[in-house]
């Protein structure tokens, strides 16, 4: 296919697609799947060769959140049957994660519920960030706290964090039928914020909330503009007593179509494929490794993931390898981004202090 040929060199060469090219990706047929695969194989292997990196999530809060994200169990008003408890302390969170880094994990996630974190919250992760880095030193640690505050990421990166997440999750113009309570606008602020202080920006989407193929074609173009370092990819997993529970929409095949696209779209950068893809791709996983080059190891925030033996018997008879803790994510030209865009924090934060 002419498409095809031309997203690879696109690809290879880091440039844009067109919307026309994004929409096409995600309305070819069934008969086409594999050979989309392939176009967008051949741009993952060629910045990021086989390499499949594992990530690990630790929930430091669980539930009872002032923020009406429908998507989400933690939610205001959700009756979903989850765990909801208070901050974990620094040693528990060292534990869970060190799990995690057994299994074979480079990054490990720290999420907590909520609108965003308080001065004391700030304290309590870069406590926790601390005690993880003091086990394991080459770990990377990558927050995901809610909407940031002036200041807070500049704290959490003193304190050793590598990254921040905060996703998008939806394209603008569809934002507040999702979510009421904060704004599109905030979101991106907040990955703006993370990126001026020398923070990875880590910003991604979910699949399947019943968004059309021009939503999901406008919030990948909108993470190419933000620059993020990685892009995780969640497919909705309609939980029982949110307002998204009947949102059965979602086929393996449409899910391969999506990674592809995002592939295409931002080449050069951690595809990670996120919440969701047991549910929803199911014996396709091995398939989806040929487009993105990170997951998640084990469970995710209130959702069980497959066991951590089952994924890296995946990955290996897939025939991909486990990226180890020497081996560089990023391309050399992202690396160095990041590195500029630390030293620069650097030299503001001693400036200012």
């Amino acid at each position: 296919m002419d498409l095809l040929n031309t997203l690879v060199d696109k690809g290879l060469r880091r440039e844009l697609p067109t919307r026309e090219e994004a929409l096409a990706v995600l309305a070819t047929s069934d008969d086409d799947l594999l050979d989309v695969v392939a176009a967008a194989g051949k741009v993952r292997r060629y910045w990021f060769g086989r390499r499949v990196k594992l990530n690990y999530l630790v929930n430091l809060k669980s539930g009872l959140c002032p923020e009406d994200c429908s998507y989400c169990s933690q939610r205001l008003g959700s009756k979903a049957d989850i765990l909801k408890y208070t901050w974990l302390k620094p040693d528990q969170a060292s534990q869970a994660a060190a799990a995690g880094l057994a299994g074979g994990a480079k990054r490990v996630c720290l999420v907590a519920s909520g609108r965003g974190p308080t001065d004391r919250d700030v304290d309590r992760v870069s406590e926790t960030i601390k005690a993880i880095k003091d086990q394991n030193e080459d770990v990377e640690v990558c927050a995901c706290l809610g909407l940031l505050s002036d200041g807070q990421a500049e704290r959490l990166r003193e304190a050793g964090a590598d990254a921040y997440n905060h996703n998008l999750n939806t394209s603008e113009s569809t934002y507040g039928e999702i979510t009421t309570t904060h704004t599109y606008a905030d979101r991106v602020d907040t990955v703006h914020k993370a990126h001026a202080a020398g923070l990875s920006a880590c910003s991604g989407l979910i699949a399947g909330m019943g968004e059309s193929d021009e939503d999901l074609v406008d919030v990948v173009f909108s993470l190419r503009a933000l620059d993020p370092d990685s892009v995780p990819v969640n497919f909705l997993i309609p939980v029982e007593g949110t307002p998204l529970a009947e949102e059965w929409n979602l086929t393996p095949q449409r899910c391969l179509r999506i990674l592809a696209m995002v592939r295409f779209v931002c080449p050069d950068v951690e595809v990670r494929i996120a919440g969701g893809r047991e549910v929803h791709l199911r014996t396709m996983q091995p398939v989806a490794l040929n487009l993105a080059n990170s997951i998640f190891l084990g469970d995710y925030l209130t959702t069980e993931g497959q066991a951590g033996k089952a994924d890296l018997e995946m990955i290996a008879d897939a025939g991909f390898e486990v990226e180890g803790t020497d081996q560089v994510t990023l391309p050399a030209h992202r690396k160095d981004l990041v590195a500029v865009r630390r030293r620069g924090a650097g030299t503001d934060l001693a400036a200012n202090a």
